[in-house]
């Protein structure tokens, strides 16, 4: 089993920039494929963005279309930690959002059922 916490929520300004960050707190994350997703209020849960497992070839990122150029996914060096930066904010980015990992370890996995391990969430507000 692997438990991931999420840290980095809160409340910002449309514009600003917030940094969440993933941990797997009993096993390194390093090994396992990650993924961020947001569920918003009275919405499905949204894939936003992926990257591949550290040792990997190349590391793969992937994100939907409405945070491209603006979130960005990486892991630190050791691989366990997954960050998504995130970068002008809008009001629409307004959700909980949820780390995942994925045994999966080949493929862009950008669908809930892709992945076996879920963080609690972290809430991000973005006001006007």
């Amino acid at each position: 089993q692997v438990h991931l916490v999420e840290s980095g929520g809160g409340l910002v300004q449309a514009g600003g920039s917030l940094r969440l960050s993933c941990v797997a707190s009993e096993q390194t994350l390093s090994r396992y494929s990650a993924g961020w997703f947001r569920q918003a209020p009275g919405k499905e849960r949204e894939f936003v963005g992926y990257i591949s497992r550290r040792g990997s070839i190349t590391t793969l990122t992937t994100y939907r279309d409405s945070v491209k150029g603006r979130f960005t996914i990486s892991r630190d060096n050791a691989g366990n930690t997954v960050y998504l930066q995130m970068n002008k904010l809008k009001p629409e980015d307004t959700a909980v959002y949820y780390c995942a990992a994925s045994e999966i370890l080949t493929g862009v996995l950008d669908e809930p059922y892709e992945y076996d391990y879920w963080g609690q969430g972290t809430q991000v507000t973005v006001s006007l």
